[in-house]
């Protein structure tokens, strides 16, 4: 495993971000360019789920990070939900649906799997190491693939 010196070494906030990206192409091939409230709120949860990600890396606490993690999951689960209303106005295919669902369903997990090993992690993050004795040892990123 290696060590993670910048928010965008993390798997989970490249998923993120794809994910935000395959939204942008929603809106591009479909009529949600014409539904301003989903699309406004669909992009505010896509975008949610990789800043929030960003957010807790930079805050070096792993407190801090665990909490930005629960709450980019939420937005993740948000962002599920409005991928149904998507289907169900007929802005994407039931095959496109599924597709964009089950990558949202691998980001809910890896993101779950990273609250669960900082929540075992006795490493505090970075703002708790002291320049005398260097403190905490820097951890190991999971492997969450």
């Amino acid at each position: 495993m290696a060590t993670i010196r910048k928010f965008e070494d993390l798997d989970i906030w490249q998923l993120a971000r794809i994910q935000s990206n395959d939204f942008d192409n929603i809106v591009l091939d479909s009529a949600l360019v014409k539904d301003y409230e989903l699309r406004n709120q669909m992009n505010a949860s896509s975008g949610s789920v990789m800043d929030c990600i960003a957010e807790g890396f930079e805050r070096s606490g792993n407190s801090e990070f665990k909490n930005f993690l629960v709450i980019a999951k939420g937005s993740n689960g948000e962002f599920r939900s409005q991928l149904y209303r998507c289907l169900d106005r007929k802005h994407i295919t039931a095959q496109r649906f599924e597709e964009l669902y089950a990558k949202n369903v691998i980001i809910g997990n890896k993101l779950m799997a990273f609250i669960s090993y900082l929540q075992k992690s006795p490493y505090k993050g970075q703002r708790y190491k002291t320049p005398t004795t260097g403190g905490d040892t820097e951890p190991q990123t999971p492997n969450l693939k």
